[in-house]
């Protein structure tokens, strides 16, 4: 039995003499498998260490097969080892990489409205009108003197609709404001009530600031009476127009041009009074 061992593993030591290296490594695993059954067989063997020649044939195919694949395979190809699966692109971002922040805003470039003053008061060439009936016409003339725009009352009347009787309403004086100032920036607000609302109130002081800020004067279509800050009394039980030309603390002030008296051509009214003034009718602003 110890012979014919012997020889087997001479004539698998000659052959490994003449294998390629990497052929070597494969045929060293069959001698050890080799030598180990030899072993087992140089103890005396039983049932047990014969059933290990199986497993040496199994390793020879496996050896056979693992160098076939090798002389078969180009002989510039890179081992298995060298390419990493989870290898990235060397262009790849970091996924901790922190997004770019958007460019800062120009300060230059960023507008801001204007805030309204606490008080402000147009430049205007004062008219009185000049005929009873003629208020509609005289208010808008001085209104739109404060933007700057000359025109005579008789220019006005025309569109205005005025004749005898007046100017119908607040309606008439927006349309012709909004013909003769660019952007038609003016709108009609009404009171129809006895007596302004709180919002209306409100309204009326924000429209006022708004448009005398802006430059414009309003006007105002009145109807009784009302008291100013001095204690002047004004009565126009038939109905009257005046201009707003000016605001003092941030609204709740107004200041009038009233075309009807040039003895008393402009005053100080609260935005309240003014309010309740044009109740059952309306202003332009």
């Amino acid at each position: 039995m110890e012979d014919p061992v012997k020889h087997h593993l001479k004539r698998q030591l000659r052959r490994l003499t003449t294998e390629r290296p990497y052929q070597v490594a494969a045929a060293s695993a069959a001698v050890l498998v080799l030598t180990t059954g030899a072993g087992a067989l140089a103890a005396g063997g039983d049932e047990e260490a014969t059933s290990a020649q199986p497993v040496t044939a199994v390793a020879e195919e496996r050896t056979d097969a693992t160098v076939a694949a090798a002389e078969a395979a180009p002989t510039n190809a890179a081992p298995l080892s060298a390419a990493p699966s989870s290898a990235a692109p060397s262009s790849a971002v970091p996924s901790s990489a922190a997004p770019a922040s958007p460019p800062a805003a120009d300060p230059d470039l960023t507008t801001k409205a204007p805030e309204p003053l606490e008080s402000k008061l147009l430049e205007y060439d004062y008219q009185a009108q000049i005929n009873f009936y003629f208020c509609g016409p005289a208010a808008v003339r001085n209104a739109l003197s404060a933007t700057g725009i000359e025109r005579t009352q008789n220019a006005l009347a025309g569109p205005l609709g005025t004749d005898q009787f007046g100017t119908d309403s607040a309606e008439d004086t927006t349309r012709v404001l909004n013909a003769e100032v660019e952007g038609e920036p003016y709108q009609t607000r009404m009171i129809p009530g006895g007596s302004a609302t709180p919002a209306q109130m409100d309204q009326l002081q924000a429209d006022v600031v708004t448009a005398i800020t802006d430059g414009r004067g309003v006007v105002v279509n009145v109807a009784g009476s009302a008291t100013d800050t001095s204690g002047g009394w004004h009565s126009f039980p038939g109905g009257h127009y005046v201009a707003v030309v000016g605001y003092d603390d941030d609204g709740r002030l107004v200041r009038i041009a009233d075309s009807a008296n040039p003895a008393a051509s402009s005053y100080w009214m609260t935005t309240i009074a003014l309010a309740n003034w044009a109740a059952t009718r309306g202003y332009s602003a």
